[in-house]
């Protein structure tokens, strides 16, 4: 996984409107780049709305908000329309931004082990430069493990 310090990897996948988007589209901007597991599960909607409900309080402290998973892009816009998320969802259908930030792992539920995506945010500055990384993520409450230092 990457951590703090680290550089943004090279990346393009599409978003949930089925525009591409790149590593270059994140230069110059403060990103929250949020992992998540599946579209439309409890604890997935839980966190993008969490970000959704609070994304003005996000965007005067300056952040530029995408949620990533490896979820279609149909099913990226149905989530997004869905709930009237404010921010772009990009589907990483191929991985490359999952396994490019280490968040592909082993996961546990109701005692059963397998693998899948590590439900992640990380915080990179107008350089491209990882400066925080939750992995501890409070699917309620997520907004103020961004904005609290």
């Amino acid at each position: 996984m990457l951590k703090i310090g680290d550089n943004l990897p090279h990346f393009s996948c599409q978003d949930d409107k089925g525009n591409l988007v790149t590593q270059e589209d994140f230069k110059g901007k403060n990103v929250v780049l949020f992992f998540y597991p599946r579209a439309n599960t409890p604890g997935c909607t839980a966190q993008a709305c969490n970000l959704s409900e609070n994304y003005e309080r996000l965007t005067k402290a300056g952040y530029t908000i995408y949620g990533v998973s490896a979820d279609q892009v149909k099913n990226q816009a149905s989530f997004s329309n869905k709930f009237g998320f404010p921010y772009p969802l990009l589907a990483d259908t191929e991985r490359a931004l999952i396994n490019g930030f280490g968040v592909w792992g082993l996961k546990k539920f109701m005692g059963k082990e397998y693998e899948g995506i590590l439900r992640t945010t990380f915080v990179i500055n107008k350089d491209s430069i990882i400066e925080k990384v939750i992995d501890k993520v409070k699917t309620k409450d997520h907004t103020s493990q961004i904005l609290d230092n």
